[in-house]
């Protein structure tokens, strides 16, 4: 376990209704659940928490994690990553997990902190909207879902993906966990 995160008890998922950990981070994740149901319209089937991208790159085995995967009429529309601080730091991480989440490249990435966010389109990897009101309602992403098409990733692709995937969630946390961030 991390352990830069400060404990603060338990909580209970808005979108679950699991019991987890509560930290400053776990609050944030939860104000973004009740904005994506109560503000943009998505019920909570619409949403899966915590979807998990097993990683294998040169033999290291990893997980790495997405925050939110948001369906719509059964396909994944959009993925949101949280974290705190600058946002242009988690694009490109976030373009990775979009490509590798699915079988199919995710049409939206959406990487926020809470206060702010940066739509990204997938394919191109271009921010196309900033702000948390940006983010998609379910009626905007069912007027959208007719235009878009879920293309597969190529292999090739894919395994550039993992890697850079691995970098920037995998080993910068071990880094952080390691040596940056630890509490003394």
């Amino acid at each position: 376990m991390s352990t830069h995160h400060l404990i603060l008890g338990e909580t209970v998922d808005y979108i679950t209704g699991r019991t987890i950990v509560d930290t400053h981070d776990e609050r944030a994740r939860q104000k973004i659940a009740r904005f994506l149901v109560e503000e943009k319209g998505y019920s909570r089937d619409d949403i899966e928490v915590r979807r998990e991208i097993p990683l294998n790159v040169d033999g290291n085995r990893a997980t790495a994690r997405v925050d939110f995967v948001i369906c719509v009429d059964g396909k994944a529309f959009a993925i949101i990553i949280f974290g705190p601080g600058s946002l242009v730091s988690r694009e490109r991480s976030a373009l990775a997990a979009a490509r590798l989440v699915e079988r199919y490249a995710v049409p939206f990435a959406v990487v926020t902190n809470g206060e702010n966010a940066e739509v990204l389109e997938t394919k191109s990897g271009q921010v196309i909207a900033e702000g948390l009101e940006a983010i998609p309602s379910k009626g905007e992403a069912l007027e959208k879902m007719g235009a878009l098409t879920f293309e597969k990733v190529p292999e090739k692709r894919l395994e550039k993906e993992k890697r850079i995937l691995y970098v920037f969630d995998v080993l910068s946390e071990r880094e952080c966990d390691e040596f940056t961030c630890s509490l003394y």
